[in-house]
């Protein structure tokens, strides 16, 4: 071939070469937006939708990620339907109705309470904790303390209805955790605004007829509500013991940092459980989670379990997988 001939050819080559890492950047770049959902979003187990509709309209309005997590479990605080959430839960073995909750903000933040009894909104409390105070954590007659000392109101939390179950209990006083009971337990809800940040809360009144001072994974920071601005957040529910054994919701976030779509994160978590507990079938346990792109999954041990989710002024329940 002669020179001529070859630098032209080489020429024309480099030319077409020297386009390609833009077509393929464009194509890329068109591949990367396709995954990412639309914002606002807001999930939460089980099919609490009033739930969900209440932060995903406030979502829509531009309210921050952190008030509607707060605004949207309190839906269900306030629920004296829900026998396993705030007002109305169904008490421990002695009587009493004790709550649990934590909350996590986009920066990290984070606060709980654990065994609060007579305030209705223990998520709001935990707030408090987060924001007014320099602990995480407040307990049982320290986190009352300091509910009341921040305008909360003390009230009895044990309807007619809970104390009538309870005193049936009491006759035989058989304990055994019932899966998937009433196709609900404990609230985790998730939620992405309008401007890409993400934060979470979750709240229960616990395991009916529990032991006196029993908390379980729900106010754990990690093991039933965990959130990482820049990857994903991720809430359980189920048999608190086992989530709390495996750290589950930050196993889920950090699962998503390593890769992991928020379905297969929350798929090996459960994995893990099973694996490490021979008993996993006398017992739930489920994640939700979402990522910074606004994609969602959910996982369970035993088939029943569903999520929540508001999106585009959709509110639906979602059947998630299971394990067995």
């Amino acid at each position: 071939m002669k020179r001529r001939n070859f630098i032209k050819k080489a020429g024309i080559t480099g030319a077409v070469l020297g386009t390609t890492p833009s077509i393929f950047a464009k194509n890329i770049s068109a591949i990367s937006n396709l995954k990412k959902s639309s914002l606002p979003i807001a999930i939460a187990t089980w099919n609490f939708h009033e739930a969900t509709l209440r932060a995903g309209e406030l979502l829509d309005k531009g309210t921050s990620a952190l008030d509607a997590v707060e605004q949207g479990v309190m839906v269900e605080e306030s629920n004296l339907k829900n026998t396993t959430v705030g007002n109305g839960g169904a008490p421990d073995r002695d009587g009493n109705v004790t709550l649990d909750a934590c909350i996590m903000a986009p920066n990290g933040n984070a606060g709980s309470v654990v065994y609060l009894k007579n305030i209705e909104h223990p998520v709001a409390v935990a707030r408090k904790v987060m924001e007014d105070t320099p602990h995480v954590m407040l307990a049982g007659e320290g986190a009352l303390q300091f509910a009341l000392q921040n305008g909360f109101k003390k009230q009895n939390l044990l309807t007619e209805e809970s104390e009538k179950a309870w005193k049936e209990w009491l006759k035989e006083k058989k304990y055994k955790p019932i899966i998937n009971i009433e196709n609900h337990d404990t609230i985790g809800m998730l939620c992405i605004d309008k401007d890409g940040d993400i934060a979470g809360a979750c709240t229960t009144s616990g395991l009916a007829y529990k032991m006196n001072g029993r908390v379980g994974d729900s106010p754990i920071i990690g093991s039933g509500l965990y959130v990482d601005n820049e990857v994903g957040a991720a809430a359980a529910t189920g048999m608190g013991e086992a989530i709390m054994k495996s750290v589950g919701s930050f196993l889920v976030v950090e699962l998503m940092r390593n890769g992991r779509s928020p379905q297969e994160a929350c798929k090996e978590a459960i994995e893990r459980i099973v694996k490490r507990n021979d008993n996993y079938n006398d017992f739930q346990a489920c994640f939700i989670a979402i990522n910074k792109d606004g994609e969602v999954g959910g996982y369970s041990i035993h088939d029943g379990f569903s999520y929540a989710k508001y999106q585009d002024s959709k509110n639906e329940n979602v059947k998630c997988k299971s394990y067995l």
